[in-house]
């Protein structure tokens, strides 16, 4: 995955497999489980994230070492993250044969560390979430 390389305030996510489980134990497929319009996924990969004037930035003082115009406010995804999106916002493409979709850190609606994923789990399973 090295030669992809995600910019801005993008978030690249590998979606999960689509098929969901009802309560009674119906299997619906993906494609009834995709029209919904949240989706979720793990994030592989994040862009640099906002980028902001540099406060150290001058072209006044031709002596001094040379800074950039702009920095980057890093972004709270963070790879491994179990991510729910604005299926809309969604980009959708394929890169070597993998479905990923690439997703504006705005279109992010939660986050799931993957530490905490075992608790999360625990309150699905007892409904208290």
């Amino acid at each position: 995955m090295s030669a992809l390389i995600i910019v801005g305030d993008r978030v690249l996510i590998k979606p999960d497999s689509g098929e969901q489980q009802t309560e009674s134990g119906l299997v619906l497929p993906a494609s009834v489980a995709e029209r919904d319009r949240i989706g979720s996924g793990r994030i592989e990969q994040v862009g640099p994230g906002h980028l902001i004037p540099n406060p150290d930035y001058s072209d006044h003082e031709p002596w001094a070492e040379p800074k950039k115009i702009g920095r980057y406010l890093p972004l709270e995804a963070a790879v491994g993250d179990l991510a729910f999106y604005q299926r809309k916002e969604a980009i959708e493409f394929t890169y070597k044969q993998t479905r990923f979709f690439i997703v504006p850190h705005h279109a992010i609606l939660a986050l799931v560390r993957p530490d905490h994923e075992d608790m999360i789990n625990e309150l699905l399973d007892s409904n208290r979430l």
